[in-house]
């Protein structure tokens, strides 16, 4: 499991977030899902890894990759908005951090009804997916 980032501290990229196969052990397939020529800065798009849809986006020099639906209501994700790494939902707003996936906020709520959502339906990280860059091409993990 990648640790998840400190927000108070410098992103070691290298450390933090490898980029190949050796650096994940359990990973033994990386699959080709775009080319690097395709996106621009802060740039986001769905694309398959083989019957699995995948938001994969462009993020300072990175690239990151997750699932294409919101956890919460299945909302397609890469019609939301993206700030830097933080990915927000078009339907409820939930809010993801692309680095690991995980949940900043889980739905445009508050109060008493923010309570019984989250009870019917916790929160829920996004699954996030290993990139590889090979040349042009971009890889992510295959399962």
């Amino acid at each position: 499991m990648i640790p998840r980032p400190s927000f108070e501290q410098p992103l070691s990229i290298a450390k933090d977030y490898p980029l190949f196969t050796e650096e994940y052990p359990n990973v033994s397939e990386f699959i080709e899902v775009a080319r690097i020529t395709e996106f621009g800065e802060g740039q986001m798009k769905k694309v398959m890894a083989g019957s699995r849809e995948i938001l994969l986006a462009r993020i300072k020099e990175r690239y990151y990759a997750v699932d294409a639906r919101c956890p919460h209501l299945g909302g397609d994700l890469s019609e939301g908005t993206l700030h830097d790494t933080i990915l927000t939902c078009p339907m409820h707003h939930s809010q993801f951090d692309l680095r690991d996936g995980h949940v900043i906020r889980w739905t445009d709520l508050s109060g008493i009804r923010l309570t019984i959502a989250s009870r019917q339906q916790p929160p829920q990280s996004l699954k996030h997916y290993p990139v590889r860059i090979e040349g042009d091409r971009i890889l992510i993990a295959h399962e």
